[in-house]
């Protein structure tokens, strides 16, 4: 599905910051896509780290081909063909990274990372509809869209599918978590596969978990926050997917603990329990996510010459 944007109208969410809006677009269909803002990404230069940097890429590069980059900081070293790389004996592969240690002149010990592609996943032309989908339901319930929006493009883009530890759905929800927000899963029922059900239980399980258990934590540490701000969104989203013990594991483990965005980086480079690489990289695929899906619209707003931007007031 490919979208042309003809028209912009800025519209404040009721309820939240008056920071934060909702962006409608009009298609050529005439259908009409609503979106959460995400000035506050580029205002606050999220899109300069290179861990943000180095996901968007990954999104948009095909399977085929592949990221050479440093494991710590995400620092992109090369591309290749991952088809070759996956040719090779696992010897060579291991003469491989330490010839590309040796030419950037690498510690030894310095982790190397190849990553493929991942274009045929994050499809976001397919996910855009649920978005549009979900802000409402978010809204109705009390619970930022910002969530809504960040989760349907990581989790499952455009597809319903069980995750390997046993996630479903457009939320990924697991079947504990569903039942203790309000849907039913049995043998014989899912309800994690309505996208309506699914959407209000993830907003239940933020609003009544994951942003009480992030103003737990942070208070304990005397960690100053406003739930408005980028980077406690982004600890709201490690919550969800790591869970607010091996989050609140992984803070207690650094001996000075950091503010705002410096803490946001300092989770990305640090595991504790069943905090690991994939509970690293969460928010930070998350922002990546984010940064495409706004140049995908802006792109598309671009097209049209009388393409224009208003506010509206409620």
């Amino acid at each position: 599905m490919k979208l042309f944007f003809l028209f912009l109208l800025i519209l404040p969410i009721i309820g939240f910051s008056q920071d934060n809006y909702i962006v409608d677009y009009y298609g050529k269909d005439s259908s009409n896509y609503l979106f959460v803002n995400t000035d506050d990404l580029i205002e606050e230069r999220w899109d300069q780290l290179a861990q943000p940097v180095f996901w968007k890429k990954v999104m948009l590069l095909s399977p085929d081909s592949c990221l050479i980059n440093i494991a710590a900081t995400r620092t992109i070293l090369g591309t290749d063909s991952f088809i070759k790389w996956k040719a090779q004996t696992e010897e060579e592969k291991t003469q491989y990274k330490d010839s590309v240690r040796k030419f950037y002149d690498l510690n030894s010990t310095e982790k190397i990372y190849v990553t493929s592609g991942k274009s045929n996943f994050y499809q976001f032309d397919k996910v855009i509809p649920s978005i549009s989908k979900a802000i409402p339901i978010f809204k109705k319930h009390k619970t930022d869209p910002w969530y809504a929006q960040a989760i349907l493009l990581i989790e499952s883009p455009g597809k319903i599918k069980f995750s390997n530890v046993g996630a479903y759905g457009p939320f990924q929800l697991m079947k504990s978590v569903a039942r203790s927000h309000g849907l039913i899963v049995n043998k014989t029922i899912d309800e994690r596969k309505d996208f309506n059900k699914s959407a209000k239980g993830a907003a239940s399980l933020i609003r009544k978990t994951c942003i009480p258990q992030a103003k737990r934590i942070l208070k304990k540490y005397d960690i100053p926050f406003s739930e408005n701000e980028v980077w406690f969104k982004l600890f709201v989203l490690h919550i969800y997917h790591a869970g607010a013990g091996n989050v609140e594991g992984l803070i207690e483990s650094f001996e000075t603990k950091p503010t705002n965005q410096e803490l946001i980086t300092k989770m990305w480079q640090s595991e504790w329990g069943g905090f690991k690489n994939a509970s690293q990289n969460y928010s930070q695929v998350a922002l990546a996510a984010m940064l495409n899906l706004r140049e995908v619209i802006e792109k598309g707003c671009e097209q049209y010459h009388d393409c224009k931007l208003d506010e509206v007031q409620f």
